[in-house]
């Protein structure tokens, strides 16, 4: 009876290793793309079979006769795992032929089905580097003259952390389009980054300048025209941050450093009503709690400077789990929650 079962059993196995879609599935599996092809085409029909062809014919080069099976099977199968490898094949293969608005669409999507998933995510990032070094390319080639090409030039040195190299593009772009929007204020910040200095202070408020006379309601322009005054504690800085804190009410950063002067003045109450805006839009901000909290003491308000503790309390907890442990024993400070 023993030696029967054993016999039943190795039968069913051996026909299941058989079975044309196990087989073909199993060899798409392990890259083996031509095989899975071949054991395919000898299984019955089924949605199933017509998905993973679909695949194996991508994975092997041929996206023109997978990708509508491709895209209805994105669009139509219930099972999720299988929507994932069509939607991840289907964007491939338009990436491949440099389709990208179908492209995005189908990353979209995978993004919004699966958001944690490392393959959706990794796509997404090909997709993305991938049309903007081919539209960088068109725009090098078609047109190399345009106050543009200097622009994106400088805009990838300041990435690179190369800011010199920046500023002198960022010239180049406003010798040859002084007033377009944008380029005064990205120079000013190209020389700040470089260095602050008297001198690079002088001449990135001159640009700062030169944008707020094109554009005068740019209220970040403003802003970092208070910051550089405050470094030169000039008195003028507050006017600086009233303006553009007016120009935009949720700049939170303006209202800090606005909020900040007035703490110096031992204006607690103003101080206090721009902070509590401040820890309203930003939530996490530690250091606008931290100085509510001031502002509450030294106002007499000792409940309400206590609750502020309590907030930076938990914000300053390091989180727990197994990211947080790696970088204890990197001996990184964990992020704050």
């Amino acid at each position: 009876m023993r030696a029967i079962s054993a016999w039943l059993l190795l039968t069913v196995a051996a026909s299941a290793q058989q079975d044309p879609l196990e087989k073909g599935i199993a060899e798409f599996h392990r890259g083996a793309y031509a095989a899975a092809q071949a054991s395919l085409d000898q299984a019955p029909d089924s949605p199933q079979r017509r998905a993973f062809m679909a695949l194996a014919r991508a994975a092997g080069g041929d996206c023109e006769a997978a990708r509508s099976d491709l895209a209805r099977q994105f669009a139509e199968t219930p099972d999720a795992e299988l929507r994932r490898l069509t939607g991840l094949a289907l964007s491939q293969c338009d990436l491949a032929r440099e389709h990208y608005d179908d492209a995005f669409a189908v990353v979209t999507r995978l993004k919004s089905l699966y958001p944690g998933d490392a393959d959706v995510l990794y796509q997404a990032a090909r997709l993305h580097m991938k049309a903007w070094n081919d539209t960088l390319f068109q725009m090098f080639q078609k047109a190399p003259s345009s106050y543009r090409v200097n622009q994106i030039s400088a805009e990838i040195f300041e990435i690179q952390g190369r800011y010199a190299e920046a500023a002198a593009e960022y010239r180049k772009a406003i010798e040859k389009n002084s007033s377009a929007l944008d380029l005064h204020f990205r120079l000013g910040r190209a020389l700040l980054l470089q260095s602050h200095s008297p001198q690079n202070l002088a001449l990135a408020r001159r640009e700062f300048e030169a944008e707020l006379s094109l554009n005068p309601n740019d209220a970040v322009a403003e802003y970092e025209i208070g910051q550089i005054l405050l470094a030169g504690q000039d008195a003028a800085a507050v006017q600086r941050f009233e303006r553009a804190a007016s120009l935009d009410p949720g700049f939170a950063e303006a209202l800090q450093a606005l909020a900040k002067l007035r703490m110096d003045a031992k204006q607690y109450g103003e101080a206090i009503a721009l902070l509590e805006k401040v820890v309203h839009l930003q939530p996490g901000n530690e250091a606008a709690h931290y100085s509510l909290m001031m502002a509450y003491r030294n106002a007499g308000r000792a409940a309400d400077a206590a609750g502020q503790q309590a907030v930076l309390d938990k914000l300053r907890q390091a989180p727990e789990g197994e990211f947080t442990d790696f970088l204890k024993r990197l001996g990184d400070k964990a992020p704050p929650q």
